[in-house]
């Protein structure tokens, strides 16, 4: 149990776990998976961010209401256990870790690559090394700061994908000067709108799953935010509708503006590409500075996520108790620095690897995204069961209808990815997870001994 020096302090409202949920998922998975998607799907990824939207409320529904129910759960690891029983969360608790370690490793290498813009003499791992000290430096301070910290970065890059949108619009539909305006036909020309097929809609789902993977740290924030029964539902709902539109209008814009099949060879982001169209003197800078702070701001969240996993494991005794350990500010500083090592450690996999090092790892974390959403639906499911509907002050609408399709959708996207991915990535993805279930297995009879 958490005696008063190993509480976390509840200074987060509506806001701050709002922007930080933008946060985690409006990062590389945007704005630099956005190219792949696009590449694998051509204009059809509109399709495959709509169907991922979609899940992706029906699931976050599931997760407010069982957050609502349970008051005083510290993490979804919380939620689950007291519904699917200890391995399923021991699973999830330890595959999100995993997910945000891997993630903000990735993005230190994606930040690296947008520097790189700037500074195209220095290499990577230098560029990536000098961000993965920074994020680090400000999740050791206290839990305000870091909140106050994430609600403003998260701020300027919404700002700036409506003046994208704005401007993206402008370019489609306006003529003005030496531009004419470019319509809608780059959506059917050079191949059509499916100009992969249907596998290659399939295919992209993985980085769609990946992008809004991020959206679910509200789950983890319940021991640090103030009335997380009355914020959880009111955050989620602001949320949704918030990444859904700064997904599907922004690749809308895109796909229309940038013949898809010339989206992947360039190394900026496609944002950059079309503030460049637009002609504003160093527009292009601009936009790779924002881009820069956003996938700052998810690296900040990913710290987060992945420390307060550790610290709730070390606060249960499940891991060293060092773990738990709070600083003054009341910041578990060594889960932090625990955490961290996932990002020296990229930046040693990148003197080799390069640029490539971020593509090694969304293919894995796009497995991981779909396992916990898996878990949380499946979750909520059995919950009502449990926990009758009138005992809970928020209940989701037609259940359990739409908690079903969220586990159909995602269980056939799994098998259409199987199929799709690279078997070296499944591999490895595998052996992670068989990895974390025998260390439940060979701890249980440890224990038992």
């Amino acid at each position: 149990m958490e005696n008063d020096n190993q509480r976390l302090k509840r200074t987060m409202t509506s806001r701050h776990i709002t922007m930080m949920a933008l946060g985690g998922a409006i990062g590389a998975g945007l704005f630099k998976g956005s190219s792949a998607a696009i590449d694998m799907a051509g204009p059809s990824v509109l399709i495959a961010y709509l169907i991922g939207g979609i899940i992706l409320l029906f699931v976050m529904q599931g997760l407010a209401e069982m957050a609502v129910r349970n008051s005083e759960a510290r993490t979804f690891r919380d939620l689950v256990q007291a519904v699917l029983g200890k391995y399923p969360a021991y699973f999830l608790d330890w595959i999100y870790w995993k997910m945000w370690v891997l993630n903000i490793a990735a993005e230190s290498i994606v930040a690296a690559i947008f520097i790189q813009y700037w500074l195209p003499d220095y290499p990577i791992w230098i560029l990536a090394l000098s961000v993965s000290v920074l994020v680090t430096a400000i999740n050791l301070l206290s839990v305000k700061v870091f909140a106050e910290t994430e609600y403003w970065l998260a701020l300027i890059k919404i700002t700036v994908i409506v003046v994208f949108i704005i401007a993206g619009l402008i370019l489609l539909l306006v003529t003005f000067g030496n531009h004419t305006a470019v319509g809608f036909s780059n959506l059917t020309e050079h191949g059509g709108f499916f100009p992969n097929g249907p596998m290659g809609l399939v295919a992209a789902m993985l980085v769609v799953i990946y992008s809004y993977g991020g959206t679910e740290i509200i789950g983890i924030t319940l021991a640090e935010t103030k009335n997380p029964e009355k914020v959880v539902p009111k955050a989620v709902r602001s949320t949704l509708v918030r990444i859904v539109t700064f997904y599907l209008v922004p690749f809308f814009i895109i796909v229309s503006l940038i013949p898809w099949n010339e989206v992947n060879g360039v190394p900026e982001s496609p944002f950059v590409m079309v503030f460049k169209m637009v002609g504003i003197p160093g527009a292009d800078h601009i936009m790779n500075a924002v881009v820069l702070l956003a996938i700052i701001s998810s690296m900040n969240s990913g710290l987060y996520g992945s420390s307060r996993v550790l610290y709730t494991q070390a606060v249960d005794g499940r891991v060293p108790k060092i773990f738990a350990h709070l600083s003054k500010s009341k910041v578990p500083v060594y889960a932090i620095l625990m955490c961290t090592l996932a990002l020296y450690i990229a930046v040693i996999f990148s003197l080799f690897a390069g640029s490539k090092t971020f593509d090694f790892l969304m293919g894995s974390l796009g497995y991981t995204v779909l396992f916990i959403w898996l878990i949380i639906a499946i979750a909520h499911l059995k919950s009502r069961k449990i926990q009758p509907e009138k005992t809970s002050s928020y209940a989701v609408k037609w259940f359990p209808y739409t908690t079903w399709i969220a586990i159909i959708a995602l269980s056939a996207i799994l098998i259409g990815i199987i199929f799709t991915t690279s078997i070296i990535i499944t591999g490895i993805t595998l052996a992670i997870y068989l990895f974390i279930t025998l260390t439940y297995v060979f701890k249980g009879r440890f224990h038992e001994n």
